[in-house]
């Protein structure tokens, strides 16, 4: 008689260390028995005899009992007439195990069945706004394509509706066919009917046995007061349809704001630089300036400088949560001629001779005074 083959040791079959946790056993064992397991592996002897050997070391470390009995004994813990005759067969609590990390990814979860209805996809649509239209809010019409329940069969895709789909007799309306494999049973997809669970004899001649139908759809969307670029609108079941009695999948709108000539979009604030000529800069002036509401009177001191900015409440955005608004920022650009006639050129050379450097100029003046101190 052959002598027995030495066992491995448990820890070393999981390729875990004697003090690994309940998830670290789990992660481990999941993905050794995915990669040895026998329908991954046709008619290799050696991956199945790992894959039970994986099997048994789980089922001992995987239970404290048993753990401390193989941590103090080893495997002579269950074997000869004080072991405990473990062997193959599945406990209770070692099969709801197996059925959670197996059950997704080969369907043999315990008193699972495969659902034969699927939610629809969701769709998106872009949508272009004008700047004004993402401030004050609009209402749009967008036109699109989905896939709608078919209404000459109402999704059953058999010809007369339900009374067209039978039973399939190879999985007697499961979706799924089992089959044994050693010491446990594998669920798979059913062939004949594809895992749906009912056989379209007569499909229905609308929409080809298919159960949806493309048609054309046309909406009306509320643009909400102070949206931004990018922002997604939500259309709940306004996607495709679903499959099987299932819902439908959404509509996603994603509002795309054009850029305005004159306005900056900053958070809920609105930035406009308004161009201001020397003299009415060094001399004070108003000017009239847009906003979203129309044009307002701003008053520009005398002595304006370039780069200041100017803050009128409540002319931003309006928040999108209905927190108020923001503000409109005006940035004074003091703007340079580029020609100059004989006479202005006469002019503004007899205002440098008579220009008060220290007192008209006291930045210039700062920067000079630095310089000194840095480079003496």
């Amino acid at each position: 008689m052959a002598a027995q083959a030495k066992k491995r040791d448990y820890y070393e079959v999981l390729a875990v260390d004697r003090g690994a946790g309940e998830e670290d056993l789990k992660k481990s064992y999941r993905r050794l028995a995915i990669q040895f397991h026998p329908d991954r592996n046709p008619g290799d002897k050696q991956a199945e005899e790992r894959f039970k050997e994986l099997n048994e070391a789980y089922q001992v470390l995987s239970d404290p009992e048993r753990r401390a009995q193989y941590d103090r004994y080893g495997h002579a813990a269950f074997q000869g007439p004080q072991g405990n005759g473990f062997g193959f067969e599945f406990t209770q609590g070692f099969e709801e195990v197996f059925s959670d990390i197996f059950g997704d990814f080969f369907g043999t979860g315990r008193g699972r069945t495969r659902s034969r209805s699927r939610r629809g996809d969701d769709l998106r649509y872009d949508l272009e706004i004008e700047f004004e239209e993402a401030a004050r809010g609009s209402e749009k019409i967008v036109k699109f394509q989905r896939l709608a329940t078919c209404d000459a069969c109402s999704g059953t895709r058999a010809r007369g509706g339900a009374e067209g789909a039978r039973t399939c007799p190879n999985c007697r309306g499961t979706g799924q066919v089992r089959t044994q494999q050693g010491f446990f049973s594998i669920a798979t997809t059913c062939g004949q009917c594809r895992g749906e669970g009912t056989i379209i004899a007569d499909p229905c001649p609308k929409c080809q046995g298919q159960g949806r139908i493309r048609r054309p759809e046309s909406l009306s969307v509320r643009i909400p007061p102070g949206v931004d670029n990018g922002s997604r609108l939500k259309l709940r079941g306004e996607g495709e349809a679903g499959w099987g009695g299932g819902p439908s999948g959404d509509l996603y709108v994603v509002v795309h704001v054009k850029e305005h000539d004159l306005f900056v979009r900053q958070d809920n604030d609105v930035i406009i630089e308004m161009p201001v000529s020397f003299p009415a800069a060094a001399l004070g002036t108003e000017v009239e300036v847009p906003t979203l509401d129309g044009k307002v009177k701003l008053k520009i001191q005398a002595g304006t400088q370039s780069g200041k900015v100017f803050r009128l409440k409540s002319k931003g955005f309006p928040d999108l949560h209905g927190y108020g608004r923001g503000d409109q920022l005006v940035k004074v650009v003091v703007e340079t001629p580029r020609r100059l006639t004989a006479r202005q050129r006469e002019l503004l050379e007899e205002f440098a001779g008579i220009d008060g450097e220290a007192v008209n100029h006291p930045l210039s003046k700062g920067f000079v005074d630095k310089l000194k101190e840095m480079f003496g």
